[in-house]
């Protein structure tokens, strides 16, 4: 038997949004699909502003949807559907003007 997984984007987004939380108070726009040792995959799908702070694992982004810009350290950085992103553990940064169906998945490996 496999322990091969295949996630649907439109499955995973129909789990959005997830409770507001005192962090996120606009609802939780991302959901964790896939959690193996090492490797933590999330769907990310910003409504409104996104509240995320720096993390302790280094980041990609790969955004499949839409386009935002992404500050990275006071860098602005324009991405849209296609685009991968890297963001070392610890840097400050955030999505700002994301259009209504942006949507990236994100990866923390470790």
């Amino acid at each position: 038997m496999s322990d091969a997984r295949i996630i649907r984007l439109g499955q995973a987004l129909a789990a959005l949004p997830r409770p507001a939380t005192e962090k996120w108070p606009d609802g939780t726009w991302y959901d964790t699909v896939l959690d193996q040792p090492g490797l933590q995959i999330l769907v990310f799908a910003p409504k409104g502003t996104d509240y995320q702070t720096p993390h302790r694992r280094d980041e990609t982004y790969i955004v499949v949807g839409g386009h935002g810009t992404l500050e990275v350290e006071g860098e602005v950085h324009r991405l849209a559907a296609g685009d991968l992103a890297f963001i070392p553990n610890g840097a400050v940064h955030r999505f700002t003007d994301f259009s209504d169906d942006f949507v990236a998945w994100v990866l923390f490996v470790s």
